[in-house]
């Protein structure tokens, strides 16, 4: 639905598909693994510790498809505090599309400017995900249940960037919540990472550098 860093929607075609009828996303972000192919027809959790995500989702959860598309277009230079007419999460939202990637909310377009064409894509979907479920809080607050756990936290090594980033997270501690977790689980990381044996995934091609994208699955 919108940009956000860390994002995996070039690499959910990799994950295997969800065995259960629910899926958790104890890390939510921008959610692609539940929006993937008709993973959105399963009765989605998602949790997020930073509050901005999860009334983003919220808004989008209880928004109208015109809601969207009456947001204004915004252009080069244009500064999202400049229309007033727009809530929070309104703001939030464009300013997560205005600059592609960002793990916080951008004021001013940047040349990375997806909103004009995420706008009408946005509202196209609404409809998937009526049924949602959004909660703040941590993975801790998750209930273990028997579902498709798919777990995406900050990264061991690289992770600096988020709100909540990889120095606030004990990742020997995160292991074995994961391994504990009822159903099927899918970690994400990468294969620079040691607190689960991961097996590589795919090679992700950056601006700047090759990574290879790792799983840890049971």
């Amino acid at each position: 639905m919108f940009s956000y860093y860390g994002t995996k929607k070039k690499l959910a075609k990799y994950y295997p598909d969800p065995l259960y009828d629910t899926i958790i996303e104890p890390f939510a972000g921008a959610a692609q693994y539940s929006l993937f192919g008709d993973n959105w027809r399963k009765q989605v959790i998602l949790i997020d510790s930073y509050d901005i995500i999860v009334k983003i989702w919220y808004y989008l959860i209880n928004a109208r498809p015109n809601d969207i598309l009456q947001l204004p277009d915004m252009y080069p230079g244009d500064n999202v505090d400049s229309h007033s007419q727009l809530c929070n999460e309104e703001r939030w939202l464009i300013g997560f599309c205005i600059n592609g990637g960002s793990a916080m909310p951008k004021k001013t377009v940047q040349k990375y400017n997806n909103w004009n064409r995420s706008k009408i894509q946005i509202a196209k979907n609404l409809y998937k995900i009526k049924h949602w479920v959004i909660k703040h809080g941590s993975h801790l607050d998750a209930p273990n249940i028997s579902a498709t756990w798919y777990i995406d936290p900050p990264y061991q090594h690289g992770g600096k960037w988020y709100r909540f980033n990889n120095k606030t997270i004990d990742y020997y501690s995160l292991a074995q919540w994961c391994i504990k977790r009822m159903g099927q689980v899918i970690v994400c990381e990468n294969m620079m990472a040691d607190w689960l044996p991961f097996a590589p995934l795919a090679k992700l091609h950056g601006q700047l550098h090759t990574t290879t994208e790792a799983i840890w699955t049971r």
